[in-house]
């Protein structure tokens, strides 16, 4: 069935069939864009990649660490924030290779023989004390005829794998680090403590040592006047010493005469024995001449002067007797006191040369040694000094590296284990990012922009069937206004029709509740009609050349929608479109966008009735050709 409406560039009519297809044209691009686009994530696993994992294994502190197999584990296991992951293959060099070439793989995923030690290279160097550090580092190979996307998801899962793995160890080596000020906090603290111990020690060995010197003086004037009693002493032992020398040379003379003498007295011990005899033979005869002096006959009286006579020479006799042993026993008595003064004067000239004299010796020593000390006390009251005041400045000295260690102390920041745990977790990785999603290329603008170009696009193959005006526009009786509304009318439903039924696709795709699809509509249908006035226009004014010029227009809309680091001149050139109201209307609906679009509408369809008034003047043989 035909329709009244004009075919461009041929006399055959439009049928119902064409209007169909122009209809349908942008919701079936539109929906195989989308369909292709819309959550690529959730079919990750349609692409198979492998893993070659050639790392060697390190030993940290006697601890095998293979951190290239817990690389591939992480790889194959995935992430709980994505939907899928790749199907990964344990695979080697060969068999990688290979399976690039013949369209097996997608991606190969490299981890070098060096990346546990590279990885760990950080935290050894740490815990060393010195060393040079290596960045781990994975490589990725993808085919050379793979697909234009492949490469980002591959990619973006190996470096998010990767990074993961940074942030694991960077995680650990910070939590051994804050660990480390903890520990560094408490033992400067404990030196801090230390040092303010010695401080206090300090300052009483300064209070004690500024006592040193008064009694150190004390000392050295005692130990002069020592120095001078024991030379008074020495002089007095040297008299001593020589009184005693005389005493003993006196003790030996009358050692001398006392021996003599008892020599003496023992020459005259025969005589008194002698005298003794006679006075014992005079008693006895006395004695027998009273006894016999009665009897024969003498006088009473002569007998009785006989009888006292012969008593009298009886005591005598006794006297001598005792006399007669008296030289004897002086003699004797004479000789010991001989020979006892005799020891005594070698004891006293010993007393003098060993007693007295070493005495004398000492006590000038004493006196020396009194001196040295007095000297020596002096010199140490002065070294007190000088120590109570260096004890006095350590002991400020200390003081202040006590408060400043305690400073220290108290600065260093001190973390418990669960603190040190989730402060390495945020230091390793402080920044995140939460709405951009790195590991698609269809976000929350894709639908719009994808909305956009396929109604431009929509809009441009309406004007690719149908004329921009009609071929009597020099021959009708209609205004120009009119002629250009009759041409406009069936694009402006098609493209109304256009930007519902990418309504309902975007709606089947993306689930937008009942008020965002309800303006997501009301733009699109707008965009859809305001494009085809635009289409119009272009067709209208520049013939076919005006197709080509909104081929460009969708390109460039495509090219300045998809990303923000297009040259200033193109990113100027693409907000001028017509097509960027539209896409700003779908993202967010508002008034702005709105009337951008209808100001376009209203100045294309001016400018196509100008167009079609200036087709309605020519020439006869323009005329003619065209009859």
């Amino acid at each position: 069935m035909t329709l009244p409406i004009e075919r461009a560039r041929s006399r055959k009519p439009i049928t119902w069939l064409t209007i169909l297809g122009i209809l349908l044209l942008p919701a079936a691009v539109g929906g195989i864009l989308v369909a292709a686009l819309q959550n690529p994530t959730e079919r990750l696993d349609s692409m198979t990649a492998a893993i070659v994992n050639l790392d060697e294994p390190v030993e940290i502190d006697g601890q095998l660490t293979p951190l290239g197999r817990q690389l591939a584990s992480g790889l194959v296991e995935g992430s709980d924030e994505l939907d899928s992951n790749l199907t990964w293959v344990i695979s080697n060099e060969d068999d990688a290779a290979d399976g690039l070439a013949d369209g097996s793989y997608q991606a190969v995923i490299t981890i070098p023989e060096e990346f546990s030690a590279a990885a760990t290279s950080a935290g050894q160097a740490i815990s060393d004390g010195g060393g040079d550090a290596e960045q781990a580092t994975i490589r990725v190979t993808t085919p050379d005829d793979g697909l234009v996307a492949d490469d980002l998801i591959t990619g973006q899962i190996a470096d998010a794998a990767a990074s993961s793995m940074g942030t694991l160890l960077s995680e650990a080596t910070t939590e051994n680090i804050l660990v480390g000020f903890t520990t560094i906090g408490d033992q400067i603290g404990e030196a801090a403590d230390g040092a303010a111990e010695l401080a206090t020690g300090a300052r009483d060995a300064a209070t004690g040592a500024a006592a040193i010197p008064d009694g150190a003086t004390q000392l050295a004037s005692g130990a002069a006047e020592l120095g001078n009693g024991a030379s008074s002493l020495a002089s007095g032992l040297d008299t001593l010493a020589a009184k005693t020398r005389e005493a003993a040379g006196g003790a030996s003379q009358i050692g001398t005469g006392l021996t003599a003498g008892a020599a003496e007295l023992q020459n005259q011990v025969a005589g008194a024995q002698q005298l003794a005899a006679g006075s014992a033979q005079v008693a006895t005869g006395l004695q027998q001449l009273a006894e016999t002096c009665v009897p024969s006959g003498f006088p009473q009286e002569y007998c009785d002067q006989i009888a006292a006579l012969s008593s009298g020479a009886t005591q005598t006799d006794a006297g001598v007797q005792q006399l007669a042993t008296l030289p004897a026993t002086l003699a004797t008595q004479l000789g010991e006191a001989g020979a006892g003064a005799t020891t005594l004067a070698d004891g006293l000239n010993q007393l003098a040369s060993q007693g007295l004299d070493e005495s004398a010796a000492g006590a000038r020593a004493l006196s020396t040694g009194a001196v040295q000390l007095s000297d020596g006390t002096t010199e140490l009251a002065t070294g007190a000094a000088d120590l109570a005041t260096g004890l006095d400045t350590l002991a400020t000295g200390t003081g202040d590296l006590a408060g400043g260690l305690r400073t220290a102390s108290d600065s260093l920041p001190s973390f418990s284990d669960s603190e040190s745990t989730s402060l390495a977790s945020v230091i390793a990785d402080p920044v995140a990012s939460k709405g951009a999603d790195g590991a698609t290329i269809f976000g929350p603008t894709a639908i719009p922009l994808l909305a956009a170009v396929v109604l431009w696009f929509g809009a441009l193959a309406s004007f690719l069937v149908m004329r921009a005006h009609t071929a009597r526009t020099l021959t009708s009786r209609r205004s120009s206004a009119g002629l250009a509304l009759r041409a406009f009318a069936p694009a402006a439903a098609i493209g109304a029709a256009q930007g519902l039924l990418v309504s309902l696709i975007v709606q089947i795709v993306a689930s937008y509740d009942a008020a965002t699809w309800w303006a997501f509509a009301g733009i699109a249908v707008l965009a859809g009609i305001v494009f085809a006035a635009v289409n119009q226009a272009l067709v209208a004014v520049f013939g076919g050349i005006g197709r080509w010029i909104s081929a460009l227009v969708g390109v460039l809309a495509i090219a300045t929608g998809l990303i923000s680091t297009v040259p200033g001149w193109l990113a100027d050139l693409g907000a001028s479109l017509p097509t960027a109201p539209a896409f700003a209307g779908l993202i967010t609906a508002n008034g702005g966008a709105a009337a951008g679009l209808i100001v376009w509408g209203v100045l294309s369809l001016v400018v196509t009735t100008i167009a079609v008034a200036l087709r309605r003047t020519t020439s006869v043989k323009a005329a003619m050709a065209t009859a």
